[in-house]
């Protein structure tokens, strides 16, 4: 009778334990920055959970280095906050072994003023702010370019600084401001424009097509990409993860979220 009991109790445990293995295999953490995004993100979340039986846990991070250095320690399975430029930059600076998913997003960055309507208004020695972060700072001083303000070196690729400024005929002023504080300096007396990030912009209800003076266009090279390590980027759950994120649900909240703004990346 104990020995049937014993045996009973135990097929009940590894029954309990191989239930909870299971659970454990249906799960993934996802990295991502705080923002509008955090608001797509529970729409994958409900696809993925609704469509392929996989439970997203979503961690939200205020910067840029944060993420991949989850990611890179192992605390979470993906990411998706970062640009292709911004991976291989910082894959080159830190020794990172990860893996592009799928292509996300194009955000696009656009330069925005609470003082003037048109570039034809911006008077001589006016001051720009522009993000601090690397990646952003080159993409932004492209756009100026783009714009015909300034002129910077062709060999500083997509990650020209300051410094590669080659052309100013404006005598432009330009501040480096953390990324999340650009849209806070639109109030400065000083500050004529600020180019900023479509996701930052959207949290204060701007759009880069309706408030922006100029933006990036579809041939932006920027694109956001949903990232996994080497060692897990074909587990089945980061390919679950990756079809969710393409479904046509995430694409019509994206939409919504950023007014039209976004570019389709996949």
């Amino acid at each position: 009778m104990k020995k049937t009991l014993l045996t009973v109790l135990l097929a009940a445990s590894v029954t309990l334990l191989s239930a909870c293995d299971k659970d454990s295999d249906n799960k993934i953490k996802v990295a991502i920055n705080t923002g509008p995004d955090q608001q797509l993100w529970e729409t994958v979340k409900q696809v993925a959970h609704d469509k392929y039986k996989l439970d997203v846990d979503v961690v939200a991070f205020n910067d840029y280095v944060q993420p991949n250095e989850a990611l890179f320690n192992k605390d979470v399975d993906a990411n998706a906050f970062q640009s292709l430029p911004y991976l291989e930059k910082q894959s080159k600076e830190r020794g990172y072994r990860f893996a592009v998913i799928t292509h996300t997003f194009v955000f696009p960055i656009a330069g925005y003023s609470h003082k003037i309507k048109t570039l034809k208004e911006l008077p001589d020695g006016a001051t720009i702010t522009i993000s601090n972060e690397a990646t952003t700072l080159g993409r932004s001083l492209l756009l100026l370019q783009a714009q015909g303000l300034i002129t910077v070196k062709p060999e500083a690729g997509l990650l020209p600084t300051t410094l590669d400024i080659t052309s100013n005929p404006k005598k432009l002023k330009f501040v480096e401001v953390d990324t999340p504080q650009l849209a806070r300096t639109l109030d400065d007396p000083q500050v004529y424009i600020s180019i900023i990030n479509n996701n930052f912009a959207a949290l204060v209800n701007l759009s880069a097509s309706r408030d922006g003076m100029f933006m990036e266009g579809k041939a932006s090279p920027y694109v956001n990409a949903i990232v996994a390590r080497e060692d897990n980027k074909d587990s089945p759950n980061v390919q679950k993860l990756k079809e969710a994120f393409r479904s046509q649900e995430v694409l019509d909240k994206a939409n919504e979220l950023y007014k039209g703004d976004i570019i389709k990346g996949w």
